[in-house]
């Protein structure tokens, strides 16, 4: 029976953001617009690091690994969503469906992970500057990278597997924009109960465990900002770490109220503008907020510029 069923439904129909024919034109050039920028802002942002010198530091390196995530989060999910804008048909197929998932997932975790080395870098960086080099070395810069991609992909390759074991015969209609998670269980004609478990486990471990890596280091690094006798050290630390925190809040907040606390019944326009900030507009933000208050990045665009 469980056979018969998964071949059932071998397409979804995703109803998208809205189903107002006037409004679809508007959103598609609205998104377009937006992915653009964002595809320009992450990889011109990871171009411009690889590129300069001055730049090849640990700091950087995590920051364009970070655009490299936000450009899959991005690329998983835009370009569908705009083809639905203007075609008729919203199908997609079961194995594009769990792969969009699993590819927007990954780079999410990944994400998480990301943030916390980024924040443990900073205060290697400003309460222990003159262990920095040893702490924190490039080659080992390399390594937790490598490690925050791992962590992402294999996080994501469990609730695919959980996925695998259920049957989607009770409706094809996915009321979402993309393949989310949370949708697929309640088109699911068999018991989610165990994904569902394993889906809040992994993501209340992996949001605390990173957001409390986060919070400790930055509160390790006020203090030591506080004791700072420049006034020049400390507005650059306090500039530096206001941007990391702004990404953070944003991007831990729309995850804790989507996939944390998870609401019942069916899916309102609430839910679908929260999934929207960390799919759409924190991948369009993140490049600016790094790099339009620091000043080698500037920099280095000016000396690209300049050539």
């Amino acid at each position: 029976m469980i056979e018969e069923n998964h071949t059932l439904v071998t397409e979804f129909i995703l109803t998208g953001l809205t189903d107002h024919p006037t409004l679809k034109i508007a959103l598609f050039l609205l998104f377009l617009i937006i992915y653009l920028i964002t595809m320009v802002g992450n990889l011109g942002l990871i171009a411009l690091i690889w590129k300069d010198p001055h730049l090849h530091t640990p700091m950087y390196l995590f920051l364009s690994s970070l655009a490299f995530a936000d450009s899959c989060t991005s690329s998983s999910v835009t370009p569908k969503m705009l083809i639905n804008f203007l075609s008729k048909n919203h199908e997609i197929s079961l194995v594009e469906c769990f792969a969009q998932f699993y590819f927007m997932g990954s780079s999410a975790t990944t994400e998480c992970f990301l943030l916390s080395v980024m924040a443990y870098d900073r205060y290697v960086a400003i309460c222990n500057p003159l262990l920095y080099p040893v702490l924190m070395s490039n080659r080992l810069c390399t390594q937790f990278i490598a490690v925050t991609y791992l962590l992402g992909a294999l996080h994501l390759a469990i609730h695919v597997g959980l996925l695998l074991r259920l049957a989607f015969c009770r409706s094809n209609i996915i009321q979402y924009y993309y393949c989310e998670i949370l949708q697929l269980f309640n088109v699911s004609c068999i018991d989610p109960s165990i994904n569902m478990f394993v889906l809040l486990v992994f993501s209340i471990s992996i949001q605390a465990f990173t957001f409390v890596t986060i919070m400790v280091s930055y509160i390790r690094v006020l203090f030591a900002i506080l004791k700072k006798k420049s006034e020049k050290g400390r507005s650059k630390a306090l500039s530096t770490c206001s941007a990391h925190l702004l990404s953070v809040s944003l991007f831990y907040g729309t995850l804790f109220l989507i996939y944390v606390c998870p609401g019942s019944g069916p899916v309102g326009d609430k839910e679908k503008m929260l999934s929207l900030f960390y799919t759409v507009i924190i991948p369009l933000l993140n490049p600016f907020v790094y790099s339009l208050r620091n000043k080698e990045v500037i920099g280095a665009l000016r000396r690209v510029l300049k050539k």
